[in-house]
């Protein structure tokens, strides 16, 4: 039994949505298949529209895109172009998301409280933009221990140990872009003879 014409034309726009998807992230087939556990012919098929969606594959390559199901079924969204800025918490910080589809680059505001200034350095994978809005910023990756001001900006492969929180005696307000490893922005901190250079 064929599917009425509306939901057969969802279906064909799956593959081509999942490909853009895939490709907009920067991720291979074989990475893919590893995440998800789907054969990479079977994605491949997926892609192409050799093979028909179902919900056994689209539930692990939505988990693995980070995106909801309706977004890998539905035509995207179009109209009100504006982001619902939506403060959350995180490890005592304010971090309001600037981007709202998953992608190789997110970017987020912060707010970082007066007393998170006691340096905590960790590393992972990806690399790192930092623009400060707003009061004094501590910045200290490997062994570069930098004070910025507004108005300056810094970007750093986050494999380095790395922590920024605020300098002096108030909040610091920043914005953040977070990419995969290898995409990096190129602005930099113009560095002051007083500290060290990135």
């Amino acid at each position: 039994m064929e599917p009425p014409p509306a939901i057969a034309r969802a279906l064909t726009e799956v593959g081509p949505r999942l490909k853009h998807l895939r490709t907009q992230r920067g991720v291979t087939l074989a990475a893919l298949a590893e995440a998800t556990g789907i054969s990479k012919s079977t994605l491949s098929r997926l892609e192409t529209g050799q093979r028909r969606p179902s919900l056994e594959l689209l539930l692990p390559l939505a988990q693995a895109h980070q995106v909801p199901l309706d977004e890998l079924v539905g035509a995207p969204e179009v109209g009100d172009p504006r982001i619902r800025l939506t403060p959350r918490s995180r490890n005592g910080r304010t971090v309001i998301p600037l981007t709202r589809q998953p992608g190789a680059l997110q970017a987020w505001k912060a707010i970082i409280p007066a007393d998170q200034n006691e340096p905590d350095l960790c590393t992972h994978e990806g690399y790192e933009w930092v623009y400060v809005l707003s009061g004094q910023m501590r910045l200290i990756v490997a062994d570069h221990d930098l004070i910025m001001e507004p108005g300056e900006a810094a970007e750093f492969d986050t494999r380095l140990p790395h922590w920024f929180g605020p300098a002096g005696a108030s909040p610091v307000e920043i914005l953040n872009l977070f990419g995969r490893q290898g995409e990096r922005i190129h602005v930099r901190v113009a560095p002051r003879s007083r500290h060290g250079k990135l």
